[in-house]
């Protein structure tokens, strides 16, 4: 890989002055690291555990015991980590599906849900495919006011209006919308508003992305379930798949109704010899979050350099670990995009296309040259075709590979504006 000398002197000017941002990152990676490996300890995980089961999966310890980990990590009352949740929304799927019935109202409090969720409430117009609306379950809406906060004045009155509202839904991370990333105290916050005029709702975060940024998650904050993938932050680039659910002791066992059936919950539910990988995935989580930070910290230098807008800029602090860069046409998102796929580890000699991908209402365009088919820890970006064509780029589980990726984007960027 050659890199020109603009870039290149770009990049180590941007590592200088990032220099304190990079210290509390890596201070951040030791809290989160200690705790995981104390709960490693209390439960006292062995080798044993990673031995695989079949069939009905009746006394998987590894299974029974990664939970009861999850748990303690999340600072949450209960847990259950899954290698057949295929994806992110597939766990909030399972969540929504576990806490919502005929008649009751998911109000989502922080703007539209991620794309991947319009088909599963039903907003997508479709009908009959099974959706929420289809099960006779309500959505309502309150956007985020411009400053990234919540309406709470708009939120309190449809609460108090709006009795058949059962769950409140808060996205941590900012999707494909172009807004800020909500912190766990912003969260915590909401919540005990919510509680203090109906506690008998119940609180869900989609926690995608946001895992191991802080010292803290929002179970921590009084989320009652807090939902996530395994192949983003908390499967640290060693899990293939899954994901998580945790929360209250109700919520979680509701949700596991969801996962397999009424009475049998979590109880079963064979390994397949996937325990091994989520435990060294939990481990190496923190650390792996750490290398993701630091990349979207120098991403948010360099393109903010060259005359792009960001969000965050690169001297704010992060509460996920993804980076928007606003393009402002369809050819430089798609420049973006090839210029990360040619820095990656696989598949680098692929030229992404944007395509109707399922699940997505835009043609979106990605690249993912990673390990993991649609692991977003590891170095990746994507954008949907529409205004203002931004580019939503996440992952670096090492830093150095990080920063190949960003100097092979931004040069392709230059290259592509000079033809």
């Amino acid at each position: 890989m050659q890199f020109c000398d603009s870039i290149r002197s770009l990049c180590d000017e941007a590592e200088a002055a990032l220099a304190p941002r990079f210290a509390d990152i890596d201070r951040t990676a030791f809290e989160n690291t200690q705790k995981v490996m104390d709960a490693f300890r209390r439960h006292r995980v062995s080798d044993s555990m990673f031995q695989t089961t079949s069939g009905y999966g009746n006394g998987d310890r590894g299974r029974d015991v990664l939970d009861e980990v999850w748990a303690e990590v999340m600072g949450a009352e209960a847990a259950f980590v899954r290698h057949s949740i295929v994806s992110g929304t597939h766990a909030l799927t399972i969540g929504l599906f576990g806490l919502l019935r005929p008649g009751d109202v998911m109000y989502s409090v922080a703007g539209k849900p991620y794309d991947t969720l319009e088909e599963v409430i039903g907003l997508g117009g479709s009908q009959g495919n099974g959706s929420l609306r289809d099960f006779g379950v309500g959505y309502l809406q309150t956007d985020l006011n411009a400053d990234g906060s919540f309406r709470m004045e708009e939120i309190r009155s449809c609460l108090q209006d709006k009795p058949q509202i059962r769950v409140v839904f808060i996205q941590r991370s900012k999707g494909y919308l172009n807004r800020k990333t909500l912190s766990v105290e912003q969260i915590g916050e909401a919540i005990r508003a919510v509680k203090a005029i109906r506690p008998d709702v119940w609180t869900v975060v989609d926690n995608c992305y946001g895992e191991f940024v802080e010292t803290a998650e929002p179970t921590q904050a009084g989320a009652d379930l807090i939902i996530g993938s395994l192949i983003k932050n908390p499967g640290g680039g060693m899990a293939e798949t899954g994901g998580y659910l945790a929360g209250t002791s109700r919520a979680v066992e509701l949700a596991g109704y969801r996962l397999t059936s009424v009475g049998i919950g979590t109880e079963q539910g064979a390994s397949m010899g996937q325990n091994k990988l989520m435990y060294k995935g939990l481990f190496y989580a923190p650390h792996t979050v750490a290398q993701a930070l630091k990349t979207a910290h120098l991403a948010a230098y360099v393109f903010e350099k060259l005359g792009y807008e960001v969000e965050p800029r690169w001297d704010e602090k992060r509460y996920d670990i993804i980076q928007s860069v606003i393009t402002r046409s369809e050819q430089k998102l798609c420049a973006f995009c090839r210029g990360i796929q040619q820095g990656s580890p696989v598949d680098a000699f692929v030229t992404p296309e944007p395509w109707a991908m399922p699940g997505y209402s835009d043609r979106v365009i990605m690249a993912a040259g990673g390990f993991t088919q649609g692991s977003s820890i590891e170095l990746s970006a994507d954008g949907p075709l529409r205004e203002p064509y931004t580019a939503y780029f996440q992952g670096g589980v090492t830093y150095e590979s990080g920063k190949i990726g960003i100097l092979c984007a931004a040069q392709n960027l230059l290259e592509s504006h000079s033809e």
